[in-house]
């Protein structure tokens, strides 16, 4: 056999910074190499009897010999990768109003003011309860929505103890999640969320200026006084971390990002997630305003990453979740579970949400863009179509052949495809077609930056840093991780 005799497995490959090249196969293996070795790679000329030849074959980029037993390897691998394609739903979010008690200017739904109206009512969210427990998934996550869920509490109680009673029928573990602003919780509300073992999602945009600019409530002079307010009663009866808030970012955060950092850690909340505010609902009328380019985006993005990476060397644990979800996928063989990062994409078959009426959405999204009047994302009613209407119908299939980053134009041949995902909606949103057009695309071109940034990170393999990684991949303090 000739010492050149090897087979190219499949990969993709990007050029980086300096003289290297990345590349990245099927299973979301990754490699730098030298320019003259990559280039000796492709032409067949690489000699085996070479470190780099060892490294190219002990990470399933070439195989020598029997091309078979890499092949199947590199399948179970990947087969891990896409194991969240084995458990279907398990994320069903339930709009219980869309009346709101705030008037957010950046909000990405199309809530109303109007007290009262456009309520979920009993009969729905006993259908809405049923359908779920169909899911074939051993795990059913309730994540209650608005509006403003709580001003519709009754039928929150009601889906609790449903749910809690189909939960022990149906022996699948259930996960219940309250999002909210907090501003209507009252002691007996609090009471019940902590009997029921219900978590709180919130939003917290950063110090009392940046907090009310957006955020803006006719019961309340300052959004932010009435959060830290109800944070401290709301972590005096759940407990320390039982509350995770969302920030919002607008053309007005980016340069402050340090600040939004330093009063999540102030607030004693143990990470953030950056994420960028969306072209949904209320948010279009001033889209101007709050948008920015993804230039300025990223960044901000390193200056906000660099100062969180300093907070962790000093002894502070504080992940930037986003990042975090993106280094498990590059460095580890798993899944996230995150919807926005998963192909074929985790609208409907890892999330799905029901709107107020019994309407079925596909994604949280989608649900926006019908309240814009657009419903052609509408995947049915609880109320007239069945658990294999909704889910097995044509109009979910559609969404999720269209979602496949491996086939998709202009991801089928990118490097980054394994650690990215795509969302028919935004793309239908951003192009006008639900393949998207990634040329175009603020999300692309976003995650991309992102990524070439912590590839970058990754490439210099700064100890201190990849520690500071690990322990946000292993949700292990830093101290921990170095033992």
């Amino acid at each position: 056999m000739s010492e050149r005799a090897y087979t190219l497995l499949p990969f993709t490959f990007r050029k980086v910074v300096g003289d290297a090249t990345l590349l990245v196969n099927q299973a979301g293996e990754h490699h730098f190499v030298p320019s003259s070795v990559f280039d000796a790679l492709v032409r067949n000329e690489l000699p085996l009897n070479t470190m780099a030849a060892a490294d190219l074959e002990s990470r399933h980029f070439i195989a020598v010999g029997d091309v078979e037993p890499a092949m199947d390897l590199l399948a179970t691998k990947l087969r891990t990768r896409k194991s969240f394609l084995t458990k279907f739903t398990s994320l069903h979010m339930v709009v219980l109003t869309a009346h709101c008690n705030c008037r957010c200017s950046y909000c990405q739904v199309s809530s109303t003011s109007e007290p009262g109206t456009k309520h979920m009512n009993v009969s729905t969210a006993s259908r809405v309860v049923e359908l779920i427990f169909q899911s074939p998934s051993p795990v059913v996550k309730i994540e209650f929505q608005g509006g403003e869920p709580t001003l519709n509490w009754t039928v929150l109680e009601t889906i609790v103890r449903h749910a809690r009673r189909r939960s022990s029928e149906t022996e699948k573990r259930l996960e219940l999640v309250l999002c909210t602003n907090m501003l209507h919780l009252t002691d007996s509300m609090l009471a019940f969320l902590a009997e029921h073992h219900i978590g709180v999602s919130t939003s917290l945009d950063g110090p009392a200026d940046l907090h009310d600019l957006h955020r803006v409530s006719p019961s309340t002079k300052s959004t932010h006084a009435a959060f830290t307010e109800n944070l401290a009663r709301v972590n005096a009866t759940l407990g320390e971390g039982h509350c995770s808030p969302l920030v919002t970012l607008t053309s007005a955060h980016l340069p402050r990002l340090e600040e939004v950092v330093d009063e999540y850690v102030r607030l004693g909340f143990q990470g953030i997630f950056l994420r960028p505010v969306n072209p949904y609902g209320i948010a279009r009328q001033s889209w101007e305003d709050l948008s920015f380019p993804a230039g300025w985006f990223l960044n901000a993005y390193k200056r906000g990453l660099a100062y969180i990476i300093d907070l962790n060397r000093s002894g502070i644990f504080f992940p930037e979740f986003y990042t975090t979800l993106l280094l498990t996928r590059i460095l580890t063989p798993f899944s996230t579970g995150f919807m926005d990062l998963q192909s074929p994409a985790g609208a409907g078959i890892s999330g799905v949400i029901y709107d107020y009426d019994g309407a079925v959405y596909p994604s949280d999204e989608a649900r926006m863009i019908a309240r814009m009047g657009d419903t052609r994302f509408l995947l049915g009613n609880v109320h007239d179509h069945s658990f294999d209407q909704i889910f097995l119908g044509s109009k979910l299939r559609t969404l999720i052949a269209a979602s496949c980053v491996e086939a998709l134009p202009g991801c089928a041949w990118c490097a980054y495809q394994q650690f990215c995902g795509s969302d028919p909606i935004r793309n239908y949103v951003e192009s006008g077609r639900i393949e998207g057009h990634q040329p175009t695309s603020d999300f692309c071109r976003r995650h991309m930056g992102m990524l070439d940034h912590l590839f970058a990170l990754l490439r210099e393999n700064d100890p201190s840093t990849l520690d500071i990684f690990w322990s946000w991949i292993t949700n292990r303090p830093l101290h921990e991780v170095a033992l």
